[in-house]
């Protein structure tokens, strides 16, 4: 049986981990796209964008990291990565949660449109479409999802 799940606020010291966190549920995702290759771009990200502006949760087991939620100021959700080993548990939904506990005024996010897991999973969760875009980066069509109380 899994131990519980503890959140608990992002310290410096777990860069490393959720660095790797992401680059192994990304290489799931999606295996045509080469993420070793954006390592550097998304350590950069994640120390210049997302780290200075966002609240990050990271959710532990046993002491292992095994996701985290970003959550800004704005309501913006930027990211919610689970461990793999995870994908399917009560983590994600913790996750989510707890980003509507800090934004209680409503989140709103981007997910690709090709992700239908994450499509699904945000819609059982109580978002809404709320309209698309293209990431510039990725040049992939996005669907924006907003959750409202």
């Amino acid at each position: 049986m899994d131990s519980a799940f503890q959140l608990r606020p992002y310290r410096a010291e777990d860069e490393d981990a959720a660095i790797a966190l992401w680059l192994e549920t990304w290489r799931i995702a999606y295996p045509s796209i080469d993420f070793d290759a954006r390592v550097a771009w998304w350590r950069e990200r994640w120390r210049n964008e997302l780290v200075p502006k966002a609240a990050i949760i990271v959710a532990e087991q046993a002491g292992a990291m095994v996701g985290f939620v970003t959550i800004d100021s704005s309501g913006y959700l930027d990211q919610l990565v689970v461990a793999p080993a995870h994908w399917g548990s009560k983590l994600a939904t913790m996750l989510v949660d707890e980003a509507k506990r800090r934004s209680p005024d409503g989140v709103t996010l981007k997910v690709n449109a090709d992700n239908a897991r994450a499509i699904r999973f945000y819609e059982r969760n109580g978002f809404v479409h709320a309209g698309e875009d293209v990431n510039p980066a990725s040049k992939r069509l996005v669907l924006k999802m907003a959750w409202k109380p």
